[in-house]
């Protein structure tokens, strides 16, 4: 849908992928109005046809989709005071971090207001936006997602709705997020192992990603364990993991690379085997991780 058809779109805050939302839409032929506590931001947006809102109020009642992309659902509530009024009808659609419970408040205090509520999260990176196998997933008021759902997928061709509760992108972008770090923090890891031989970090990407192509092709294996709570079929089991624990302090010691990160993980491999979990999938480290429910 483009040009005289296309449905206006509003995009509140223009950090680098806020910037890549508002770019998304202008190209694709949506009249976009921009806003941002600093107004310079908008500038290249405005050089490429879209039009600049000095208040939120005006923003926010410019397009009947408006999209927030702010750091917090906290700083979205905070934003979009002012506008509260002009909330009344529309569709708005977050896509910025928080917890399950910082969506279920913020949904409620947009519906309070009259909105039409729909939180996502755009899981890749701002340059990604646009392209056919980027992934964003949404959740809270399906009409809202199907009424705009072609609009949405301007943003990125993998688009799903999860569920008509309104936690659920937050608590999808929790669970899926959490390997982020571990994960880089690893490679980085690595990189300096290598480098105190003299080599260059460059010179492991192309097998760190064979690494972490044989990770993915592991998930569909663990998650059928983990849902079924069978963990006997153990192709790596715990003791497998807790043998190769202690490499790690003499690695520490060649390469003078701080590993100590590494030691609560280190601490569930050896919790999950003292519970019996040592002949078991590594994926058995699931039920280390559950806190036990609390008794009335």
């Amino acid at each position: 849908m483009t040009g005289k058809n296309a449905t206006p779109v509003t995009v509140i805050g223009l950090g680098s992928m806020g910037r890549a939302l508002a770019e998304a839409f202008t190209k694709a032929g949506h009249p976009t109005t921009v806003w941002n506590r600093t107004a310079a931001k908008a500038a290249p947006l405005i050089a490429m046809g879209a039009e600049h809102a000095e208040a939120i109020e005006d923003a926010v009642a410019a397009s009947p989709l408006v999209i927030t992309c702010l750091t917090t659902f906290d700083d979205t509530r905070l934003a979009l005071r002012p506008a509260v009024a002009s909330l009344r009808g529309q569709a708005l659609v977050t896509l910025n971090s928080g917890s399950p419970a910082d969506a279920r408040e913020t949904a409620a205090w947009a519906i309070g207001h009259g909105a039409r509520f729909l939180a996502g999260a755009v899981k890749n990176v701002p340059s990604a936006v646009g392209a056919p196998n980027t992934l964003l997933y949404y959740s809270g008021d399906k009409t809202v997602f199907e009424e705009f759902e072609t609009t949405l997928k301007v943003l990125g061709g993998d688009t799903v709705h999860l569920g008509d509760e309104s936690d659920l992108a937050a608590l999808y972008e929790m669970a899926v997020g959490a390997m982020l770090l571990p994960a880089l923090v690893g490679f980085f890891q690595g990189a300096a192992t290598v480098q105190a031989r003299g080599l260059e970090a460059a010179s492991m990407v192309r097998f760190a990603g064979k690494w972490l192509d044989m990770i993915k092709s592991l998930l569909p294996i663990y998650a059928k364990e983990i849902d079924s709570g069978d963990y006997t079929d153990a192709a790596s089991s715990v003791n497998l993991f807790l043998a190769g624990a202690a490499h790690d302090a003499d690695l520490a010691k060649e390469t003078n690379v701080d590993t100590t990160w590494l030691a609560p993980l280190h601490d569930l491999v050896r919790r999950a085997a003292d519970a019996g979990h040592g002949d078991h999938s590594i994926s058995a480290l699931t039920e280390v991780l559950r806190k036990p429910t609390p008794q009335p």
